[in-house]
């Protein structure tokens, strides 16, 4: 009976949407109503209200979508949607002041001679106005108003035009800052949480081991990492249509005729261009680029980009007005002045203490004055030129709350789905299909794509996505990453802005198009470009470097960068080591060589054997590496007889799992139906009976050479994971010694400086009170265990402050410690500074030559050219799924 409620919720939902029901009430009234009939249905025939209902109770299900969205967006931590209503406003200003038909029109004029030149402006700018506002419906709305007339006057084809504009508008669809991928990181962030638990769950299952390695992980994606990742497949798409109309033109010139300019290329026609073009660009650089380089969070670039648009709203509307600029001028000079203040002083008023900080902090503060005088002056413009600034708040506002409503009513169609047992029919759909991934990935993006014929961007993203993203994000045969994987998304949904009968974009142009365009033709137009979208997407999907390294590499550069010893980067670290140090073996060599004849005697014996085990684990770094080589061939030449044995067999061993749950959920239904007719017992134990008989037939599938092959192979993974984890420790047992006897080394003026303050506290134990010793002891305890390898006069001194603080204070004993600690200091001494002189340099230069290989693991940080390699190593997908 769930089936078939669920057959009626998804009836409800689609003749509600094609009866032009509003989308936000067709989502949550198709849940409700389905609800409510499947709780009456099974109050009157089986006197329980949860009978026909996959699990739980009707009350649980209507509240668990409010509930759910509630505790998912209005979570103080997850506040990635406030940067919607931001890059809302951010692209409504900027249309409703005319600096989008600005772009148009001055782009039109420079590209009008060149071959389809007025279908490439169009291009351009859509990507511009994409990466400036984002806004559909406005954009095309906008190049329908300029462009088509233009294009149509100048011979241009009309399903040329059309499908120019229309495909042109889509663009800030994927193209960042884009509300699309705010959405669909949001929904990705829940979705790899699940992927990561589901995968935890295989690998316990498939190994036996409680505990899987972090590097087998799912990794989560951010707006910001979702922004990058977005880029350079929106520029390939743009590179994509500019190529196809180029094209076009030079093959059919009569249906993309250039345009001669009319009028003249002289200094005011350039300045013009360099002032309508360059503000909108410093725009996308400094909002884009604070998310980029780490500088801003999403939601702060968004708050950028909103008073950006204000400034340059301000002066657009008094166009031609002798002080139009005053204030966007005004704006840019306090933010030079700002960024030269905090260039040159420190403005953080806690830590005012001299008059030059507070030089800096008044300074600044004029600074962002004058800024906000620039902003408020900008904003009372807009607020009192044609009612700018209010219909930009109502717009926004109304865009804001219609997500919203969106996202709130497919929160509670998605309860409604997985209460009727959706979203496990999905899953194990899914997971039957033949071909593993990739027919998983495949038919969800055909589904996706039809869908997109129906519905908009937002209910694909709030359904769909929380359903079928976490059952491809856990696969391990692929490991994909979320960004990735909502590039995608992002990209395929694009196609439904395009796709007939719903394709809002076509809706916007029709709107504006003159009637002698027919809609015949704007769908024809529309064809080539969704042909074009969706072969960026098989572009992106071969080519997942595209999506994957900006993103890895912003982080790995970052200074916030995880450390070079993180588990999840050591695969292709090692990679970029293992070549370096192969490549200058010679050098290397010498260096260990040159430094393990170095005279040590003068060192105390500790740190003499630390050195000489240093100097030893180097000379065996090149057999771990022989070691390593050996096992990762040995893995490789049994990986291709052993992964089809693999494949087949941790199939059957899922459908085994599959049927011994539901076994499990039959007897605890059984248990529990004391109150059940006869028949339904049967029925319910006719299927445990019969489910039982097809583990046994599944396991008779199991080949009987399975487990001595899964061993063996388990054996030589085994050995490569041992073999690089002596590596490891040899490389890390290299290089820490050498860095120990460096910092001791250098602790000598340290220690020499702390001579005058025992003998002054030795003083003190004469002449002051055992409180007033103690006072003196206690900074000096500190001081001194902040020296390397002092421990013994550090010992000394607590010792002494120790006896001076007791109850009944023995100050002779404290003389005897300082005493003893002058007298350790002076040994200390003794062999330090002929040390740090004979060893100093040469350890200096050794750990110096090795520190970028051998002692790569043990960094901070990882240098550019190791960042660099382990980013580009890192954007491929590796298949894990042997190891699980």
């Amino acid at each position: 009976m769930e089936l078939l409620f669920l057959a009626i919720l998804i009836l409800v939902m689609a003749a509600a949407l094609a009866s032009g029901f509003p989308v936000a009430f067709a989502l949550p009234g198709a849940a409700i109503i389905t609800i409510a009939l499947a709780a009456g249905a099974g109050l009157l025939f089986a006197g329980n209200s949860s009978a026909f209902f996959a699990s739980g109770g009707p009350i649980e299900w209507l509240t668990a979508g409010v509930t759910n969205f509630r505790g998912v967006y209005w979570e103080v931590e997850r506040d990635t949607l406030i940067a919607i209503p931001l890059f809302v406003f951010m692209g409504i200003m900027l249309q409703r002041s005319k600096i989008a038909e600005d772009l148009l029109v001055t782009m039109a004029r420079l590209f009008g001679p060149v071959p389809g030149g007025l279908g490439i402006s169009v291009v351009f700018v859509g990507a511009l106005l994409a990466a400036t506002t984002g806004i559909l419906g406005a954009t095309v709305v906008a190049m329908g108003l300029i462009s088509l007339p233009a294009m149509l006057r100048n011979n241009y084809s009309q399903s040329l035009a059309t499908g120019t504009i229309a495909a042109s508008g889509t663009l800030g669809q994927i193209i960042p800052p884009s509300i699309v991928l705010i959405i669909l990181a949001d929904q990705l962030a829940s979705a790899v949480d699940q992927a990561d638990t589901a995968r935890k769950a295989l690998y316990k299952d498939a190994t036996g081991n409680l505990t899987m390695p972090s590097e087998f992980g799912v990794v989560s994606t951010s707006a910001g990492d979702m922004f990058l990742g977005a880029l350079v497949p929106g520029l390939v798409l743009v590179g994509l249509y500019m190529a196809y109309i180029l094209a076009l033109a030079l093959l059919r010139p009569h249906i993309a005729p250039s345009v001669p300019f009319e009028g003249k290329a002289d200094a005011r026609f350039w300045s013009r261009v360099v002032l309508i073009l360059v503000p909108p660009l410093t725009l996308i650089f400094v909002v884009l680029g604070s998310i980029i380089t780490g500088v801003a969070t999403v939601n702060q670039a968004g708050a950028i980009g909103a008073v950006g648009a204000m400034i340059m709203a301000g002066y657009r509307l008094r166009e031609g007005e002798p002080n139009a600029f005053i204030p966007a001028g005004l704006a840019l000079i306090s933010l030079i002045a700002i960024f030269v203040i905090l260039a040159n002083f420190d403005v953080n008023v806690r830590n005012i203490k001299t008059a030059n900080d507070q030089l800096g902090v008044t300074l600044a503060s004029i600074a962002v004055a004058l800024f906000l005088i620039a902003l408020i002056w900008s904003g009372w413009r807009t607020y009192v030129i044609d009612d700018t600034l209010r219909q930009v708040a109502i717009d926004t506002a109304k865009t804001t709350s219609l997500v919203f409503i969106i996202l709130l009513g497919a929160a509670m169609l998605t309860a409604a789905f997985r209460a009727f047992g959706g979203e496990e029919l999905v899953k194990e759909f899914l997971t039957n299909l033949p071909g593993g991934f990739w027919a998983q990935f495949v038919i969800v993006m055909a589904v996706i794509f039809l869908l997109g014929f129906f519905l908009d961007f937002i209910e694909i993203a709030v359904v769909v996505v929380p359903i079928v993203a976490p059952i491809l994000l856990m696969d391990p045969s692929a490991n994909i990453t979320a960004v990735w994987l909502g590039v995608m998304i992002g990209l395929n949904i694009q196609t439904s802005f395009l796709t007939p009968p719903f394709g809002f974009a076509l809706f916007y142009l029709r709107g504006v198009a003159p009637q002698t365009v027919t809609t015949l033709n704007m769908y024809k137009g529309v064809v080539p470009f969704i042909s074009l979208q969706l072969l960026a997407l098989a572009i992106v999907g071969l080519t997942p470097p595209l999506v994957n390294y900006l993103p890895t590499r912003l982080s790995l550069l970052s200074e916030t960068a995880p450390p070079p010893s993180n588990p999840r980067l050591q695969l292709c670290l090692e990679e970029y080591n293992f070549t370096q140090l192969l490549a200058q073996r010679g050098d290397i060599t010498a260096a260990i060589t040159n430094a393990g004849q170095l005279d040590v005697s003068g060192l105390p014996r500790a740190l003499q054997r630390d050195l000489t085990t240093g100097f030893t684990r180097a000379g065996q770094v090149y057999d771990r590496i022989d070691a390593v080589e050996k096992s990762v061939a040995a893995v490789a030449a049994a990986t291709p007889a052993y992964r089809p044995l693999h494949q087949t067999v941790r199939s059957l061993q899922q459908a085994i799992r599959r049927d011994l749950a539901e076994i499990r959920e039959l007897e605890t239904e059984l248990r529990l139906s004391a109150g059940q007719s006869d028949a339904e017992r049967n029925r319910i134990t006719s299927r445990i009976d019969a489910l039982k008989v097809e583990i046994s037939e599944l396991e008779s599938q199991i080949p009987e050479d399975w487990k001595g092959r899964h061993d063996d192979f388990v054996k030589l993974q085994r050995a490569e994971l041992n073999a690089r984890r002596q590596y490891r420790r040899t490389a890390d047992g290299a290089y820490t010694p050498i860095l120990k006897v460096i910092e001791v080394l250098d602790g000598v003026a340290a220690l020499e400086a702390v001579r005058p303050e025992i003998e002054s506290a030795l003083a003190a134990v004469d002449t002051k009170t055992p409180a007033e010793v103690t006072e003196i002891l206690s900074p000096l305890v500190t001081t001194i265990g902040r020296i390397d390898g002092a421990r013994a006069v550090r010992t000394a001194v607590s010792r002494a402050r120790r006896a001076a603080r007791r109850r009944t204070p023995n100050m002779e004993e404290a003389r005897t410690k300082l005493q003893e600690a002058l007298t350790k200091l002076d040994e200390d001494l003794a062999w330090r500074k002929p040390a740090a002189a004979s060893l100093r340099e040469p350890l200096a230069n050794y750990a110096k030559a090795i520190e970028s290989t051998v002692g790569l693991r043990q960094q901070r940080r990882m240098h550019r050219e190791a960042a660099l390699s382990v980013a580009a190593c890192q954007s491929g997908h590796r298949d894990i799924s042997l190891s699980f």
